[in-house]
């Protein structure tokens, strides 16, 4: 680990970004509120997701769920259709389940200290150093991809995001510097000087409050620091989707809590091959359905980009003589109209399945034909 920051050079670096924060921070909504409810679910908004985008989600949410215990009166499925479109929907059950914990434990109000953030579900280091310095003034430290890279430029730290004595020496850092005054501006400054500065390509050096206390900057190394992270090519994924309609709904599934859509509501889907034949993919929706099913036909396949998976969704429209009611291979069955269906915590990929099976009127209305040759259309989309 390195020496401790030295105060000469923790002066050079603490109060010019506070500085500098003070006169350039961007006007955004939960910097404008003190309530630690509000800067929690702000912080899980953010991970993984752009601010322009999580802005009106977060408006919605607090509006829809004031406080962590209104949060935490309502089922998980009212959360879920909350959060629909957000993508990485694991944020929202933990969200639901800390608020729980934090009403049986805290009576309804957040713990001040990181050390008990980190005893809820969906808190870790980052997030509770970011609630605990935020919300209650505490030296917590935080490390995220902002903060990891102004980090390695200043103190030249060498050595591949996800590196073990990398990431412990950019913790022991950002312990270091977090002390004095405002903590939980600090900790905001450091980011936002990632995100609007000392970005990862083109960082503007010439408008840097601490360019004098960077060592890459005086080496010439900041195109260097970070290095980049080699990211895997995403994995292609293939999902048969049932389509049934009876009388005015449609089959709709809940998976469990664990792995990709977790807990979310969809077209009952099973996993198959890129060369899995439609009387095969239809044989396995039976069985995962536990019902005997005909195959009507297939409709368009949807494709979803995702952060580590290209997604194809093949849309399969079927009926069968027996309804079931439940399934062991999902939490839950539901027969819906589309429009209780719009309530339903479901995914943007599964909501986009949905309405091209509508919009081939599989409810009665103006029906396309479903297409009983294999030729299937994709309709591309981004975004989790």
């Amino acid at each position: 680990l390195p020496a401790p920051v030295s105060p000469e050079r923790h002066a050079a670096i603490h109060g010019p970004l506070l500085s500098w924060y003070d006169r350039n921070k961007r006007d955004l909504p939960w910097r404008r509120t003190r309530d630690p409810y509000a800067i929690w679910l702000s912080e899980v908004m953010l991970q993984q997701t752009q601010v322009s985008t999580v802005i009106p989600y977060w408006e919605r949410f607090l509006a829809r769920f004031p406080t962590v215990k209104a949060l935490a009166s309502v089922p998980l499925d009212d959360v879920l259709s909350g959060w629909k479109g957000l993508g990485y929907y694991s944020r929202a059950r933990n969200l639901h389940r800390a608020a729980q914990e934090v009403v049986e434990r805290f009576e309804g109000k957040l713990p001040a200290t990181a050390e008990e953030l980190l005893t809820l579900p969906g808190f870790g280091r980052y997030t509770a150093g970011a609630v605990a310095s935020i919300a209650f003034g505490e030296e917590a430290p935080i490390v995220d991809g902002n903060v990891a890279r102004v980090l390695s430029r200043l103190f030249e730290v060498e050595g591949l995001p996800g590196d073990r004595d990398r990431e412990a020496t950019l913790w022991a850092l950002a312990s270091a510097l977090v002390k004095g005054e405002r903590p939980g501006d600090f900790n905001q400054a450091l980011m936002e000087h990632g995100a609007t500065v000392c970005r990862p390509e083109s960082p503007l050096c010439l408008l840097c409050p601490v360019r004098d206390a960077c060592i890459a900057f005086k080496k010439g190394r900041v195109d260097e620091l970070p290095p980049a992270k080699v990211r895997a090519a995403p994995r292609k994924l293939f999902l048969a989707l049932a389509v049934w309609p009876h009388a005015g709904t449609l089959l709709f599934a809940r998976r469990a809590d664990k792995g990709l859509f977790g807990g979310l509501w969809e077209l009952p889907a099973v996993e198959v091959e890129e060369d899995t034949s439609e009387a095969e993919a239809t044989e396995r929706l039976a069985t995962t359905l536990g019902a005997p099913l005909t195959l009507l036909g297939s409709l368009d396949s949807v494709r979803r980009q995702l952060t580590h998976r290209d997604l194809t969704l093949r849309l399969l429209r079927v009926t069968g003589g027996a309804r079931p009611t439940k399934s062991v291979a999902f939490q839950e069955l539901r027969w819906c109209t589309p429009q209780e269906a719009e309530a339903l915590g479901m995914s943007t990929a599964m909501q986009r399945a949905l309405d091209a099976a509508l919009g081939h009127g599989v409810m009665g209305g103006d029906a396309v034909p479903a297409k009983k040759a294999p030729g299937r259309s994709a309709r591309k989309a981004t975004g989790p």
